[in-house]
């Protein structure tokens, strides 16, 4: 864990991704897209616990790979050539952008938009306690 801007302890980091410009077939395989975001989660450093695909018809996959670190996820409209990712992990072990690199190598979309949100900042008696635990 490490100090964020000064306000304390992350727990987590929370990726939020778009994806456009993606060839519709590759967002429209179900058993790519779950191969690309186990590996995803692997490049993470995470521990994959279990995954769950899911092929709409006409078109479109949801995902989910569930880390013991918490989860990776995709939900897909081939028709726009778009991509809705999501990487979450916990610990100081894990590293949420490098499932980024897997994922996009992988769509090579034309354009990608990324937030990071630093989830469970800790401060205070929080903070604290995980301080003296860390000691």
């Amino acid at each position: 864990m490490r100090e964020l801007l000064g306000l304390g302890v992350g727990l987590g980091r929370h990726l939020v991704i778009e994806m456009y410009e993606c060839r519709p077939e590759l967002l429209d395989d179900v058993d790519y897209l779950r191969e690309v975001l186990i590996e995803a989660a692997k490049a993470t450093r995470s521990t994959v616990l279990w995954f769950r695909f899911h092929k709409f018809s006409p078109q479109g996959v949801t995902g989910i790979v569930t880390v013991a670190e918490s989860h990776l996820s995709i939900h897909t409209w081939p028709e726009y050539g778009y991509a809705a990712v999501d990487v979450f992990t916990c610990g100081s072990h894990t590293d949420p952008w490098r499932a980024l690199e897997v994922i996009r190598e992988a769509l090579r979309p034309g354009r990608v938009s990324v937030l990071e949100i630093r989830r469970g900042i800790l401060v205070g008696p929080l903070l604290e306690e995980v301080q003296a635990q860390r000691a």
